[in-house]
């Protein structure tokens, strides 16, 4: 039986990463010969941005285009191309492009984080960030123009470590200085760390530990201690932020701004609002959750099952993950992979080199098949990709 329009009921799903695009099509395949609910998904581009493939982006290396309306094909749900201007918790409505309005029963808030170029001066200003295909072809503009000089990376995490190298490896005329407060792979096994560095080594990245960034000039990065290093790019990589609409809703936000959630995803402070991935503070018994492909999308497949719960008057279940293992790749020949304890400390377990490279490729194409596993599947249950396992997913019923 059709319901009418009066009697749908909507769910919007703001963001199409990971963690957005898991929630959209698992929930609307589960209900697409339904007609009393609708799922419709926003975003700026109609292209999926790979996250996990931006350092390769931003060296000029080509990589695959993937359509979301046509990841959405034959799962029932619809898409709205722009930017969330603006989220009204109290009428339920979210203003796209500040043109048009959106209704919702359910929302899914899902806008992942941007690199944080605020904290410093003249990072926003003179720095590239790793934040979408966009600004990853900038920089690769900007590396294939330089005739020799040197390339700071600020920010000595695991998307600073990967650009060092690959820009390193793809730009061996350029010298590449990776800048951070601690050592690159500070929370890997010995192993694992003594093969990174062997890597920079190598490759020729300059390693600057234990300092600070205190402002980004057009020509130069001057350091907390007072001495500078002459830049002729800086790629910002050191920290994130999220953006400020959710706080300015009224939504109960952490101080990076996230949206504090309770056991099945819900906002604490307004249960019809699910959070998932990089926009959402989700609490496990190991403390909150960092984001990472990894987790983001099983958030968005427990969102999905959460509100599927409710719908049928049940109560959710709540939300369970731990980590598997950290990926890292060093060029497109060499690799490093840390498995991990639930809580992301370090294992003994460590695979370096073409091994390695080969399960960092299978964990990084793993979202498509698994996509369309969603798209296909039986009632009964679907699968999502964590780490180099597949943990099932069952029936809300």
């Amino acid at each position: 039986m059709n319901a009418t329009a009066a009697q749908r009921h909507e769910v919007l799903v703001l963001g199409a990463g990971y963690a957005g695009l898991s929630a959209a099509i698992q929930l609307a395949a589960r209900t697409r010969k339904r007609g009393n609910l609708r799922v419709t998904l926003v975003n700026p581009y109609e292209t999926f941005t790979e996250r996990l493939r931006l350092h390769m982006t931003a060296t000029g290396q080509e990589t695959a285009e993937m359509n979301i309306p046509e990841l959405l094909d034959g799962t029932g749900a619809g898409f709205v191309r722009g930017w969330v201007t603006a989220v009204d918790v109290e009428e339920r409505t979210v203003r796209i492009d500040d043109e048009r309005v959106l209704r919702y029963d359910t929302l899914v808030y899902a806008l992942g984080g941007v690199a944080d170029t605020v904290a410093v001066p003249g990072a926003d200003d003179h720095a590239h960030t790793l934040d979408g295909p966009e600004n990853a072809a900038v920089l690769a503009d900007r590396l294939a123009g330089l005739d020799g000089g040197t390339v700071v990376v600020a920010g000595s995490g695991l998307t600073g470590v990967e650009a060092a190298a690959e820009i390193a490896e793809r730009h061996p005329e350029l010298q590449v200085v990776l800048l951070g407060r601690q050592e690159p792979g500070a929370g890997m096994h010995p192993k694992a760390r003594a093969h990174l560095d062997a890597a920079f080594a190598r490759l020729g990245v300059r390693v600057r530990s234990g300092v600070e960034v205190a402002k980004v000039l057009p020509d130069r990065v001057e350091l907390a201690d007072g001495s500078g290093i002459p830049a002729d790019a800086v790629l910002w990589t050191s920290g994130t932020r999220v953006p400020p609409l959710a706080a300015a809703a009224g939504l109960a936000v952490d101080e990076r701004g996230r949206v504090v959630t309770d056991s099945a995803l819900r906002s604490v402070s307004h249960p019809d609002v699910y959070a998932v991935g990089d926009a959402a503070a989700i609490r496990q018994g190991y403390g909150v959750m960092h984001g990472t492909c990894q987790g983001g999308m099983p958030t968005g497949v427990h969102a999905a099952l959460s509100i599927l719960r409710v719908l049928a008057g049940k109560e959710p279940k709540p939300f369970r993950f731990g980590y598997y293992h950290t990926p890292v790749s060093l060029g497109r020949n060499d690799a490093v992979v840390q498995f991990t304890h639930p809580d992301d400390s370090p294992r003994r377990m460590v695979l370096t080199g073409r091994r390695a490279v080969k399960y960092k490729e299978a964990v990084t194409a793993a979202p498509w098949p698994t996509f369309a596993c969603m798209k296909k599947m039986p009632v009964s249950g679907a699968f999502w990709p964590h780490g180099g396992r597949h943990t099932r997913i069952r029936s809300a019923k």
